[in-house]
């Protein structure tokens, strides 16, 4: 079950109202009852969860998330609180997500479209799966952010992905930047490299396709599997987003996401997200959406936020109702569910974004 919130982090009381009527759907009918805590407590150790309040569903159907809010403006200038790193902020993002339904263009590749699109369509975002060299120009300037990813490569895409990240960037608005597989091939390694010239807003990958995009095609992986730690990359990560002036954003155990200055480490996920193919990407997509909403000022910090909810999303579908560990196979059916019945109580407890030392 999924409670509303009346009360968050920190005792911070909101007046009247629920979350929404949406996020407390998962509640069987819409009287009173417990916030569900975790499955089994052992299964979820490594979370360092607070301790769960008895928060109460509302009757009313409507959110006053975002009352203390000054703006719902897409430029989040005006909402100081997404600056935070607080599982309250994850939460906020996502209300704004899901308020305001940010339009993706997702160029990606045939394994990632269906997860891709079922991701966004969870987080409150609209997908449109266009890559075509003669509509891309057009589906950017409908869109409120754009997602590169190079994983199917062939001469109209590449021309396609150029084009749109071209408009993109005329049109100041947010793209992000999956450079699957670089370090590869050759072919791969340039397209990369050329799309990096037309500044993304974000870049984020595994850490031996962070480690071959720093040093330029010096670094070889194993196609789309990394060989190395996110840990391992972050010293190359710093340096490719102060070069590049974009955020980096390395996937790993502890997800590690810097703009050359700040680095963030994010503790949620689950090693079954490595089981599922697309995972990665999908991930990739949502941070495009929680860009859009959030502005490109807050990239840094929506990034980490994006990971966050993908992650605490996979921690709770990993584990079934007996307390046993899933397989891929249920898992990623799993994560959906998780993704679109996620509300703000259980993301206040769960999320860990915090500062590297």
């Amino acid at each position: 079950g999924c409670l509303p919130l009346s009360m968050l982090a920190g005792g911070t009381v909101f007046s009247g109202g629920g979350f929404t009527s949406r996020a407390c759907r998962s509640l069987d009918g819409v009287g009173q009852g417990p916030l569900q805590r975790p499955r089994k407590a052992e299964d979820y150790h490594h979370l360092r969860v607070s301790p769960m309040h008895p928060w109460q569903c509302d009757r009313q159907g409507t959110s006053d998330l975002w009352r203390e809010c000054p703006s719902r403006s897409t430029t989040s200038r005006a909402v100081p609180e997404l600056m935070g790193l607080t599982g309250r902020a994850t939460a906020l993002l996502l209300e704004k997500c899901r308020e305001e339904n940010p339009l993706v263009q997702c160029i990606t590749n045939f394994v990632s479209m269906d997860l891709m699109a079922n991701t966004l369509l969870a987080a409150g975002a609209s997908p449109a799966m266009a890559h075509s060299i003669s509509e891309v120009e057009s589906f950017v300037e409908l869109a409120s952010a754009l997602l590169v990813n190079v994983g199917t490569l062939s001469e109209d895409w590449a021309g396609g992905m150029k084009l749109a990240a071209l408009t993109a960037g005329r049109l100041r608005k947010p793209w992000v930047l999956d450079p699957v597989a670089c370090g590869a091939t050759p072919a791969r390694t340039s397209l990369c490299k050329d799309l990096m010239a037309l500044g993304p807003t974000v870049i984020r990958g595994n850490a031996s396709e962070i480690m071959a995009l720093a040093s330029l095609g010096g670094e070889r992986t194993r196609g789309v599997d990394s060989s190395h730690p996110s840990e391992a990359a972050a010293p190359m990560a710093r340096a490719l987003a102060a070069r590049q002036g974009c955020i980096v954003a390395v996937s790993g155990a502890v997800d590690v996401v810097t703009d050359g200055t700040r680095t963030l480490l994010v503790g949620n996920g689950h090693p079954l997200l490595q089981k599922v193919t697309a995972t990665g990407c999908s991930v990739t997509a949502l941070i495009a959406a929680f860009v859009a909403v959030a502005g490109p000022e807050q990239a840094l910090e929506a990034t980490a936020h994006a990971l966050a909810y993908f992650g605490v999303a996979a921690e709770r579908a990993a584990v079934d109702e007996a307390g046993q560990v899933r397989g891929p196979g249920s898992f990623r059916v799993k994560l959906l569910d998780e993704l679109d019945l996620l509300c703000a109580a259980q993301l206040v407890h769960a999320s860990r974004i915090g500062r590297s030392t």
